[in-house]
């Protein structure tokens, strides 16, 4: 089953799309407690598909860095503590999963979140990066013939 990952701005953490209401989402915190909750079209919410990092050339999509880090990690959780390293530590660390990094447009609490991301994703069984990306672009390509 095709799981949409979302952000949800100004709550910590990462949500699982369960389902769609009225007007709302209902969504599932991807942490212990698998909390349920409405979001709504006021909340700033995205999907993880829809974001990409700066790099000194193109962007690049983040299930591509988040594949990178897995590749790195050799798909176990990151080995870096993202909560007590240096900024020069998470830089070093950054650089090896994305070594074109743009370092004027990317700052450190970015570099924090991808990490706290991807633990989350970890933890959660969820380490398919490309295959999510392919299935959200089916998806979607599926709503744009169903609207037609």
């Amino acid at each position: 089953m095709q799981q949409i990952i979302l952000s949800i701005a100004g709550k910590s953490g990462l949500y699982k799309l369960v389902t769609r209401g009225n007007n709302n989402l209902i969504v599932e915190a991807l942490d212990a407690t698998h909390k349920r909750m409405p979001a709504f079209s006021t909340d700033r919410i995205t999907s993880l598909n829809d974001i990409a990092m700066f790099t000194e050339s193109d962007d690049v999509p983040l299930m591509d860095v988040l594949e990178n880090l897995k590749q790195l990690e050799n798909g176990k959780k990151a080995s870096i503590n993202e909560k007590k390293a240096s900024g020069k530590e998470l830089q070093d660390y950054f650089s090896k999963v994305l070594p074109e990094w743009d370092r004027d447009r990317v700052q450190n609490s970015h570099i924090k979140k991808l990490i706290s991301w991807y633990n989350i994703l970890v933890e959660n069984g969820i380490t398919d990066f490309k295959e999510e990306e392919a299935e959200a672009e089916e998806a979607k390509d599926a709503e744009t013939e169903n609207a037609k």
